[in-house]
């Protein structure tokens, strides 16, 4: 399939998601629309169980809606199946998790450079690539430490290199603050917000803490499993 190239790189058009049958079932989301422009950070904030992880995963092409269409980079995530899904993952999409996800036995650079193999890029262009990516995100002198030698926003740093690292176009964060105390949360926004612009990137970034919402260009927010208003950011 021919990827047509737009200026919206997110569109999500009437997406319902429940889980369960009958009355026990839980509408996590409900005719949810909007679009992302290209170049935008965007924040998505509501209260835990407002269906923001469900709507970061249906994007994400992790999960799929029971109704309604979602595009990213000019893709419909119906058309592409299990092996385009997989390909949009590896290369189109970033993620940054809560939880950090960084393998402990590995060090900062090996880390990063993870993606990287997996698509068999070449071994000079992948050393070269995590080295800008570390230094973008301010860890150039700490490429041989291990997660575990690292505080929590370092660790959070490396887990947004290594998202970076397939330049995609479009970096999802789920709650990518939440382990973080307030000054190294507001820190790593201030980064993702940084490398939206360095990196030419589009961002979903999903938060609960409310002091974050100035550094997004848009907000968005879900409430019982709707869109409820969209706010303009700083």
């Amino acid at each position: 399939m021919t990827k047509v190239v737009t200026e919206t790189m997110v569109r999500v058009e009437d997406v319902h998601k429940s889980y369960g049958e009958g009355a026990a079932a839980v509408h996590a989301l409900r005719g949810v629309s909007f679009e992302i422009p290209r170049g935008e950070l965007v924040a998505l904030k509501g209260r835990s169980g407002s269906g923001k992880t469900t709507l970061l995963n249906i994007v994400g092409g992790l999960d799929q809606p029971d109704r309604g269409r979602v595009t990213v980079d000019g893709s419909d995530l119906s058309d592409l199946g299990e092996e385009g899904l997989l390909a949009l993952r590896r290369d189109r999409i970033g993620f940054v998790f809560q939880s950090f996800g960084l393998i402990p036995i590995l060090t900062a650079a090996e880390n990063v450079g993870v993606p990287m193999r997996l698509r068999r890029a070449d071994p000079r262009e992948r050393e070269q690539r995590v080295e800008l990516l570390l230094s973008l995100v301010g860890l150039g002198e700490h490429a041989a430490q291990r997660p575990g030698e690292m505080s929590g926003g370092q660790q959070q740093r490396v887990a947004i290199a290594r998202a970076l690292a397939n330049e995609p176009a479009l970096l999802i964060a789920d709650e990518p603050t939440g382990q973080l105390d307030a000054e190294t949360g507001h820190a790593v926004m201030e980064l993702l917000r940084a490398v939206v612009h360095s990196e030419n990137v589009t961002a979903l970034v999903a938060t609960h803490d409310a002091t974050l919402l100035d550094l997004a260009d848009r907000v968005l927010e879900l409430r019982d499993g709707e869109i409820v208003e969209a706010d303009a950011g700083a």
